[in-house]
C-alpha cells in the first residue's frame, strides 16, 4: 500500500494545521504548497491559483518581497498563470524574480539559474526565441562553470534550450544539443539511469520526426 498521500487526505492535512497553527504559519503554507503541487498534477489550475496567492500574500506580509521563500511561492504562481494561458502577467513575474534572485540567492545559485530558466520558457511561449536563447545560454554557461556538465541543473537546462530550438524550427542544433545531453547522462550515469533513457526517448523522437 503506498505511502503517498492522497488530495483528500493532503485537503484534510491542510484543514488540520489551519485549525491548529492558523493559515499563516509556515508549515501550514508548505502543506498548502503540497496541496498546489497535487493540483497541478490534475489540471485543477484555478483552486491551484487560489491557494498559491494565499501563500504569496502571507510571505509578503510576513518575510518581504525579496525573501528567497517568498520568490519561490511568486515562481509557482507565475507558473500556474503561464499555464493559465496569461503568458504577459507570468513573464513579469517571473522577470521580478529574476531581477530579485540575486540578492536571496546569488548571481550564480541554483534558484537563480532556475528563475532564469523559468523566465526562459515563458518568452518562448510567447515567440521569443532570441530572448528565450540568450537567457538559456547563460544559465547553461553559469551551469556548466560552477557545477559541470554532468550536473543534473546543467543537463535540465541543456534539455530545455533543444527542445525550444526544436519547436522553433532550429532542428539541426536541437538535435546536436539533445545528442550532446544524451552522451553526457550516458557517461555520468549510465544508459539504463532513468533521466538517460527519458533523454534518449526525445533523442529518438527527433530522428523519427525528421532531421533536416
Amino acid at each position: 500500500m503506498s505511502d503517498q498521500p492522497t488530495l483528500a487526505g493532503q485537503r484534510e492535512r491542510v484543514d488540520a494545521l489551519c485549525g491548529s497553527l492558523g493559515d499563516e504559519h509556515p508549515d501550514t503554507l508548505a502543506a498548502m504548497l503540497e496541496l498546489a503541487d497535487m493540483l497541478w498534477a490534475r489540471g485543477r489550475l484555478a483552486e491551484m491559483r487560489a491557494i498559491e496567492e494565499h501563500v504569496v500574500a502571507v510571505r509578503r506580509r510576513v518575510l518581504g518581497e525579496a525573501h528567497g521563500d517568498t520568490l519561490k511561492a511568486l515562481g509557482k504562481l507565475a507558473t500556474t498563470i503561464g499555464a493559465e494561458g496569461d503568458l504577459d502577467e507570468a513573464r513579469r513575474l517571473q522577470e521580478h524574480i529574476v531581477e530579485r534572485a540575486p540578492a536571496a540567492w546569488g548571481e550564480s545559485g541554483r534558484d537563480t539559474l532556475r528563475a532564469l530558466n523559468n523566465l526562459a520558457g515563458t518568452v518562448a511561449a510567447q515567440g521569443d526565441l532570441a530572448g528565450a536563447r540568450a537567457l538559456l545560454d547563460h544559465a547553461i554557461e553559469t551551469l556548466h562553470r560552477e557545477f559541470g556538465e554532468a550536473d543534473a541543473d546543467t543537463l535540465t537546462t541543456l534539455g530545455n534550450l533543444a527542445a525550444i530550438l526544436w519547436q522553433h524550427g532550429e532542428r539541426g542544433e536541437a538535435y546536436w544539443l539533445q545528442y550532446q545531453l544524451v552522451e553526457t547522462q550516458r557517461h555520468a550515469r549510465g544508459g539504463d539511469d532513468p533521466a538517460t533513457r527519458a533523454a534518449t526517448a526525445i533523442l529518438n523522437a527527433m530522428q523519427r520526426d525528421g532531421m533536416p
